[in-house]
């Protein structure tokens, strides 16, 4: 059966492709994205459609989060209901081993856990008031320990996840699904560049990941599954140990 379906962040990377298949899949889909010109793009790569109809896409930087309400009622009334939000929106700012930059940190504060907590607390209300829906955020790996490299990034994605865990205990009980998304490396712009990547996938690859896991219900994932025994590794690791690591 045919979905409606809201992506925030679906410009490009993990975000661009769950949008893309889930249009190729014949849902109705919201793309959410600051470039509209880029969401045009990935829109017409998914090439000729039945229905020019199933897709709407909206300009919308994730950090005004005073301008959430206001879309999401829009995009729910052109989707004609919603069944499914995928919140992929994030930066990664590069920062450097000695620099503390509140600017850069507070950046990544507002688009990776307080736009998603606009975007998805809208979900929430109109999913309870339905009696249904699903519910994805993607976060990352990154947010299982506070590790040197770059501490705002870190922090930003371990707030999301304890948000996203809060709202699958508030909801279960409702019938709503909440998934929590922890990839690994992802070859995205994000990662371009980066030094030292290993055990690299498409962003396609960990959509087609996301989008299985969310059809079968799952409430939290690595991507690839492998990453959980890396979690598991790194989470385990006395603090006493874990700080004298460059990890």
């Amino acid at each position: 059966m045919a979905k409606k379906i809201i992506v925030v962040g679906a410009s490009s990377g993990i975000g661009a492709e769950i949008g893309k298949i889930s249009l190729k899949s014949g849902n109705t889909v919201g793309f959410v994205a600051r470039r509209k010109d880029q969401i045009e793009e990935r829109i017409q790569e998914c090439g000729s459609l039945p229905d020019s109809s199933k897709s709407f896409s909206i300009s919308h930087d994730v950090s005004n989060t005073s301008e959430v309400k206001a879309l999401f009622e829009k995009l729910v009334k052109d989707l004609g209901g919603l069944d499914e939000i995928y919140f992929s929106a994030g930066i990664m700012e590069k920062v450097e081993m000695d620099e503390f930059n509140t600017e850069k940190d507070l950046r990544m504060m507002r688009i990776n856990l307080e736009g998603a907590i606009a975007w998805l607390n809208e979900a929430a209300q109109y999913f309870q008031k339905q009696g249904n829906g699903k519910i994805i955020g993607i976060s990352s790996i990154a947010g299982d320990r506070g590790r040197v490299g770059n501490p705002g990034y870190n922090t930003s994605k371990a707030a999301l996840n304890t948000y996203l865990e809060a709202l699958r205990n508030r909801l279960a009980r409702k019938g709503i699904t909440v998934l929590t998304v922890k990839p690994g490396f992802i070859d995205t712009d994000m990662t371009k560049g980066m030094p030292g990547l290993f055990w690299l996938i498409s962003a396609e690859k960990a959509a087609t990941i996301i989008l299985n896991a969310a059809k079968k219900g799952k409430e939290s994932i690595y991507v690839p599954a492998r990453w959980g025994l890396v979690a598991l590794v790194i989470k385990s690791i006395p603090s006493f140990i874990f700080k004298r690591l460059n990890v």
